[in-house]
């Protein structure tokens, strides 16, 4: 039915979880760069890139659960495809610093895009 949205769905302390899960994202984000674009071993920054994306998907399965049309949007293909790619960072060491500046790239226009670009429908 047109114009019909989603039933929300929430529990409490949903929005501190997200909030966290966020916090500890960005820390993966960070640690994973300066070891990806520092040139330090692997071993050293791995478990960064890991809980990157361990936070990721969370974020990820939280949203579409809250949302049932999150992957009918282009915001939900966007973070699957963000998080596909960081996984393809984290097992081709050839391309590492190319891949991390396409997903910090992306993920900063996509983020600051129009709502309706983010939100917009790509599949009815």
């Amino acid at each position: 039915m047109k114009g019909r949205k989603d039933p929300a769905r929430d529990f409490p302390g949903k929005r501190w979880l997200v909030n966290l899960l966020r916090a500890i994202h960005l820390v993966g984000v960070v640690g994973l760069g300066a070891g990806v674009l520092g040139d330090i071993p692997e071993a050293r920054w791995f478990a960064f890139g890991m809980a990157a994306l361990v936070t990721g998907l969370a974020i990820l399965s939280l949203d579409a659960w809250s949302r049932p049309s999150y992957f009918r949007e282009n915001v939900g293909l966007a973070m699957a495809g963000k998080l596909l790619l960081l996984g393809v960072l984290l097992a081709w060491p050839a391309q590492r610093a190319v891949l991390f500046w396409l997903i910090l790239v992306f993920s900063v226009l996509f983020a600051h895009a129009p709502a309706s670009l983010r939100h917009g429908v790509w599949r009815k």
